[in-house]
């Protein structure tokens, strides 16, 4: 065996903090060689964090991302480190850093940007045009950068079947949304099979305002086989032995290689790069340890992205603690569970406001949650308040009946203690309100929605319900009191309200907005999947209705394939009707 030892370090960058991820980069590189890798890759842009944004657009901070590079670079011996920075030649370029022997080796710039959902690098960078292959100690090695490995007839097909790179190493900052790692696995064992090589993929691993990116790294061997898997939503170091003598025996006996290589084009976009031989000879090094790091079930992975993107929102941004309105409902049972799963309960405050609508089973619920999670509770009234502003607003109401003016009183009342909290004591206000309410408007705009972090507004109500159970499995007790999952949820701003009084039953109302929000499906499309026309007709109006609404609530962690926010964009001021 002719083995390649292969590191992949999943980090957790902050964008801006150019000090600070070149020292966690520094870190994982010493790692990686004191286990004795021959190569360590870590993701795309790891030096600025991803994604930076406009920042590219000032010349000293990509200046400074070149710099920082030189200086991790000068501490780079005995392992060759492949790291993501921003570049800068005649323009700007998404890049990867190959490190060895105290310099900058080369540099490869990506090549196809991804210019869709969350992601806007046409903005930004220009396109790279050369594929370089790594000669490395009698083996030969690809690197390239996230989205281009998606592509079939992209880099890593020309450097594996024009340059013959036995390895392609792609570094990564792949955005999460439920069910992406099984694609991205399907991907990856997809490109090792066609290459004929081992592929090794670096993910980011940590949240960025709306965006969470799991980490989840992966290797494959030629066969397309997987031989190592990183941890999800944690950092993580994946260690693997690559045989190289089994991709060339594997290659002489792949026939379909030679006829496609002898009809490849001049490898116009292929160069090679020798790099000095480094790392330890074989024979030293220690066996690796067997590792476990199954991939999630579908309920656990949705939660921990929640969790990262809470924990890494309030903590990259300098909060220490948060504060939830806790009613007594599931939504704020469960914005409250989560930012204790992610930052201890030591600082999550829960603050109960309760009205003269306020049921007793709601108000007890809210107690048990607080003492269950063990935050402490604090408890305002707005009665009383709430008297004193109908009382005020008498004269300009007169002769007009209640309506949901008065309730949306109640919801601003609310917004308005909690974010005198937040001012008085620097706590980070979580807003409660989910998918399935902000799709649809069912939410009050400087009530409800007033915060610094939508925890859920990309969980759909049904989800969440799943989310909460699986919770409590996980804690072997009704940690979510039942009362809370099985009363049927209500704003309790008049008296016996109930949200199915506004709004279709959840599971109804839930796959018409997947249908309409995440997949722009039309109302016929909607109905033709057996909904009746009338209550699709009035959903779809109220999520075109609502969109002003969506555009001043707080960024929220993505989970699901299409989020409000960045992910889809609509004017707010349209007059376009597909009903």
């Amino acid at each position: 065996m002719r083995p390649f030892r292969i590191a992949l370090a999943q980090i957790n960058t902050t964008v801006g903090d150019l000090d600070g991820n070149a020292r966690k980069i520094l870190d994982a590189i010493a790692g990686a060689c004191d286990l004795g890798a021959d190569l360590v890759a870590l993701p795309e842009l790891a030096v600025t964090g991803y994604p930076p944004e406009d920042l590219l657009f000032k010349p000293r901070f990509v200046d400074a991302s070149v710099q920082a590079l030189r200086r991790i670079a000068s501490e780079t011996k005995g392992i060759v480190a492949v790291v993501g920075f921003a570049d800068r030649g005649d323009d700007i370029y998404n890049a990867a850093g190959v490190l060895t022997d105290g310099q900058v080796a080369d540099v490869y710039h990506k090549r196809f940007l991804p210019n869709y959902g969350v992601l806007d690098e046409d903005r930004y960078f220009r396109a790279g045009a050369t594929a370089p292959v790594f000669r490395l100690g009698g083996m030969s090695l690809g690197v390239n950068i996230c989205e281009d490995i998606w592509y079939p007839d992209g880099p890593a097909r020309d450097q594996a079947l024009l340059g013959d790179a036995d390895v392609i190493v792609n570094i990564s900052s792949s955005p999460y949304y439920a069910g992406k790692g099984a694609i991205r696995a399907a991907m990856l064992a997809t490109r090792a099979m066609d290459c004929g090589a081992a592929v090794a993929y670096c993910n980011l691993v940590g949240g960025q305002d709306e965006i969470v990116f799991d980490g989840g790294s992966l290797i494959f061997d030629q066969n397309g086989t997987l031989i190592a898997r990183g941890r999800q939503f944690e950092e993580d170091l994946v260690l693997a032995d690559l045989d190289l003598d089994a991709i060339f025996r594997h290659r002489l006996h792949e026939p379909r290689r030679r006829k496609e290589k002898s009809a490849a084009e001049q490898a116009r976009s292929i160069r090679f790069v020798d790099l000095p031989p480094c790392g330890e000879e074989s024979h030293r090094r220690a066996p690796l340890p067997t590792r476990d790091a199954a991939p999630l079930d579908p309920l656990s992975e949705i939660y921990a992205a929640l969790v990262t993107g809470v924990r890494d929102y309030v903590r990259k941004n300098r909060f220490e603690k948060v504060v939830v309105g806790v009613s007594g409902g599931i939504d704020s049972a469960m914005v409250t569970t989560i930012a204790v799963d992610a930052l201890g309960k030591v600082n999550v405050v829960g603050v109960t406001m309760p009205s003269q609508y306020s049921s007793e089973a709601t108000r007890s619920d809210a107690y048990r949650l607080a003492e269950n999670l063990g935050i402490p509770m604090l408890t305002i009234p707005i009665g009383e308040t709430f008297d004193a502003y109908r009382q005020l607003l008498s004269r300009e109401f007169q002769g007009r009946p209640e309506d949901v003016t008065e309730e949306n009183l109640q919801a601003r009342i609310r917004g308005n203690l909690l974010m005198a909290l937040s001012n008085k004591f620097g706590w980070l206000v979580l807003t409660t309100g989910d998918k399935s309410e902000m799709s649809v408007g069912f939410a009050t705009l400087y009530g409800d929605m007033s915060g610094g972090f939508a925890v859920i507004k990309d969980v759909p109500k049904t989800l969440l319900y799943d989310l909460a159970r699986r919770r409590n499995q996980q804690a072997g007790r009704d940690l979510i009191p039942k009362g809370i999952l099985e009363r049927e949820p209500s704003p309790e701003l008049k008296p016996g309200q109930k949200a199915s009084d506004t709004l279709p039953p959840y599971p109804i109302l839930d796959p018409i907005l997947k249908g309409y929000v995440e997949q722009d499906m039309s109302l016929q499309e909607i109905v033709g999947l057996g909904f009746d026309e009338q209550v699709v007709r009035d959903v779809l109006r109220r999520v075109d209705r609502s969109e002003y609404k969506r555009r001043q609530a707080p960024p929220g962690v993505k989970v699901t394939p299409r989020a409000f926010g960045r992910d889809r964009r609509l004017p707010i001021t349209n007059r376009y009707v597909d009903l």
